[in-house]
């Protein structure tokens, strides 16, 4: 089968950082089903273990998580799908990545995909759903439920992938007033689209930032990027007794200046449940069928901002210079082999 991977961790402007493979095709495990990938979009994560990690065994490593597709085969115990469904999921960052032309992934972390959504607009949202609304719901313990409580949520670098579906379930599913940061005209235009009530300037102090529209701090915080760059400002921002969670891997800071507020400290991983076999990991099927239910009744949208190409490795590696200039705007999509 054709598939796209790398033998040395390079530089994505190096023709050899993402390469076109011939490999075998997977075989299902017992609780997996075997997808015929259509789409598959690039999130940070691939870039950072293309920089970072280099294949161990002198076989190539494949990238790839988020996917939508159909399911070509199923293993033995494989209850909730069968061939020729229509799937979307995140995988598992201990296996075998995506971008491949079939992919086998464990049931219990795959959905059912929006039957109103194609597959490239499917592909851009499993992995920053589920992050998102692990962290807003899991990490931060946001109530769910649409009567306002009074409460706030700022969201640094809501216009990126997790942030512009973090946005929008805050918006739609809890009472919070949805805070949003973005920099440029185009991404605080997306940002206001996308739900949020306000948008501040992430280039600018967010505490004063904050004080501008009326907030003297708010109660919950998402950290979706540069949070070493922001912690000060974050520390400054968050309420007493406040919540703040974070999801990118910043230089050391001290978090030691939370104690003053007695601020709650979460980081969310949304690999975790898939590379520890959580006795809960089916909690990522049934969230991402929630969220199918969401698009399919019109509540949320897809994050979808450019179908690159193919899926192959030069558009690929296009994807990761993107992705890299940390400049993105939702999601990027390649479709089709």
């Amino acid at each position: 089968m054709k598939a796209i991977g790398y033998y040395r961790s390079l530089p994505i402007g190096e023709a050899e950082s993402l390469q076109d493979l011939e490999l075998p095709e997977p075989v299902a495990g017992d609780h997996d089903l075997v997808v015929e990938v259509r789409a598959v979009s690039v999130n940070p994560v691939d870039t950072k273990v293309r920089r970072g990690m280099p294949p161990e065994d002198g076989q190539a490593r494949v990238l790839g998580w988020d996917a939508s597709g159909v399911v070509r085969s199923v293993g033995k115990a494989v209850t909730l799908f069968k061939p020729g469904d229509g799937v979307w999921y995140a995988g598992s960052l201990v296996r075998p990545g995506t971008n491949s032309e079939l992919h086998a992934v464990d049931e219990r972390i795959v959905g059912r995909m929006p039957q109103k959504l194609g597959f490239a607009e499917a592909a851009a949202l499993p992995l920053t759903t589920i992050t998102a609304w692990e962290l807003l719901f899991d990490r931060l313990g946001a109530p769910q439920g649409t009567l306002p409580t009074g409460k706030t949520l700022l969201v640094i670098g809501a216009a990126g992938g997790v942030g512009s579906i973090l946005v929008q379930l805050a918006r739609k599913l809890t009472g919070l007033t949805v805070i949003g940061t973005a920099s440029r005209a185009e991404t605080t235009q997306w940002v206001k689209e996308l739900g949020a009530h306000h948008v501040i300037d992430h280039s600018k102090p967010l505490s004063a930032e904050l004080k501008r529209i009326g907030f003297e701090g708010v109660d919950y915080i998402a950290s979706l990027n540069q949070t070493d760059h922001h912690f000060d400002e974050i520390v400054a921002s968050v309420n007493p007794q406040g919540s703040v969670a974070l999801i990118d891997d910043p230089e050391v800071f001290d978090f030691r200046k939370l104690k003053r507020k007695s601020v709650s400290l979460h980081w969310e991983f949304m690999y975790t449940r898939s590379m520890f076999s959580t006795a809960d990991q089916i909690r990522q099927h049934e969230l991402l069928n929630d969220v199918a239910y969401l698009i399919d009744e019109g509540v949320v949208r897809t994050t979808l901002t450019e179908v690159l190409g193919k899926i192959d490795a030069a558009t690929l590696r296009r994807a990761h210079e993107l992705i890299e200039t940390n400049r993105a705007r939702g999601k990027i999509v390649l479709e089709g082999f």
